[in-house]
């Protein structure tokens, strides 16, 4: 540990003192600009609450325009102190860069996984640049009046998933599956992305594409591929021109049954519907297989190395990563799951049931996210076109995989 860094972790111990004898100002950049109200009305005051010394301002930038403009002024000179982090390799420049500093020796990255940290870390793990903060997971949401009106109960497995959207066609008061193709992204990310980890163990599965010893072509990559296909039939009419605020306000709207799901969803969902809600985890395979969720990293906060307030910039850090902030954070915004390893009560009922998930299933995330989607074809757009043509019968899924398969061999060498 070099000795700026053990000054700088002392000087943390000052928290709850007047350390510098009068108010430091630290400023916070993020693209979540929706949360504005969130952080100024609930998590700044109860930071401040206990440290007096230190203003916090909470500075978000549209999430189209912060990597620009974050960038801009990092190069200026002119960010915040502290920098909220999108995951992998946007953030892994930063730090390559030298603009966010090295956080690994703080102690309170112990209170998080290998698999909560990978999204902020250098490849070969041994760096890690910014303090994990949230997750969201993937599963199913669905109209639980629905389910009751039709006696149907969420399902365990494949062939109880396909029986229940069977049993919703045939009633026709529902559209069994809200979600279309027309924006592509959903049918990766809420369908390929959502099921698959199942079928290829997640972190098994995952690093061995990276490492090669794996194939895009083999079975465990083709069947969720397979399974996706089957669902056109339940998605509705005209779900090729469907967009995704239109999936959204059909599920709202009380027209479908079941919304395949990303958790950011829970805030918007619970305002806007007027049923209730519940959630399962990915159907699995056959009964007795283990469980897996995609429990995606979504940000985190760095330290921004040419900040003039690290001292207090690394106060609030280092509160980021407790638990005390994990259970103020995840209750402000249900559906934004702390990464923190540690037991964080979650009062949303819909959330809380999400979360449950984390006790039965192993956790991984997005495979295409971490060093797969650096060259030319991007693999993750790849996934996007790939899945979408599946469920639209236009590519078959072997086809589909054979193409993924020969575009990331173009490029990423452990595929060759």
């Amino acid at each position: 540990m070099t000795k700026t860094f053990s000054l700088l972790l002392a000087s943390t111990v000052l928290a709850g003192t007047a350390a510098w004898g009068a108010t430091t100002t630290i400023t916070i950049e993020s693209w979540r600009n929706d949360d504005l109200t969130v952080w100024q009305q609930k998590i700044i005051p109860a930071f401040e609450k206990t440290h007096p010394d230190i203003k916090v301002v909470f500075a978000p930038s549209a999430p189209t325009e912060y990597n620009a403009a974050l960038n801009s002024k990092l190069d200026a000179g002119t960010a915040g102190d502290l920098i909220t982090c999108r995951p992998f390799d946007a953030s892994l420049a930063l730090f390559k860069k030298g603009q966010l500093a090295d956080l690994s020796d703080l102690p309170e990255l112990k209170n998080f996984s290998d698999v909560a940290k990978a999204a902020w870390q250098t490849d070969d793990g041994k760096h890690t640049f910014c303090m994990p903060m949230a997750s969201v997971i993937h599963g199913f949401i669905y109209n639980a009046d629905a389910f009751t009106k039709l006696g149907i109960t969420p399902p365990k497995t494949q062939d109880e998933f396909f029986a229940d959207l069977e049993k919703i066609k045939k009633d026709g008061s529902y559209v069994p599956l809200a979600m279309g193709t027309h924006d592509q992204w959903e049918a990766a990310t809420m369908g390929y992305e959502n099921i698959g980890p199942d079928y290829w163990k997640g972190e098994e599965g995952r690093k061995a594409i990276i490492a090669g010893s794996e194939k895009l072509t083999d079975p465990q990559w083709v069947e969720p591929f397979k399974v996706l296909a089957k669902w056109a039939p339940y998605m509705g009419d005209g779900f090729q021109a469907q967009t995704y605020p239109d999936s959204q306000n059909m599920f709202t709207l009380g027209r479908a049954a079941i919304y395949p799901a990303g958790s950011w969803e829970i805030s918007g969902f619970e305002k806007q519907a007027d049923f209730k809600m519940g959630a399962f985890p990915p159907p699995l395979p056959k009964a007795g297989d283990t469980c897996y969720i995609s429990d995606q990293p979504d940000h985190a906060m760095g330290l921004n190395a040419a900040s003039k307030h690290k001292e207090a910039a690394m106060v609030f850090l280092n509160w980021v990563g407790t638990a005390d902030f994990a259970t103020l954070y995840g209750n402000a915004l249900p559906g934004f799951f702390p990464l923190i390893d540690k037991p964080v009560k979650i009062e949303d009922p819909l959330a809380n049931e999400m979360l449950s998930w984390r006790q039965s299933c192993k956790p991984t995330m997005r495979y295409t996210y971490q060093i797969l989607s650096r060259g030319t074809p991007n693999l993750e757009n790849a996934l996007w076109a790939a899945s979408a043509n599946v469920i639209n019968g236009t590519q078959t899924p072997e086809a589909a995989a054979a193409e993924l398969q020969k575009d990331l061999a173009s490029w990423y060498k452990p595929q060759q």
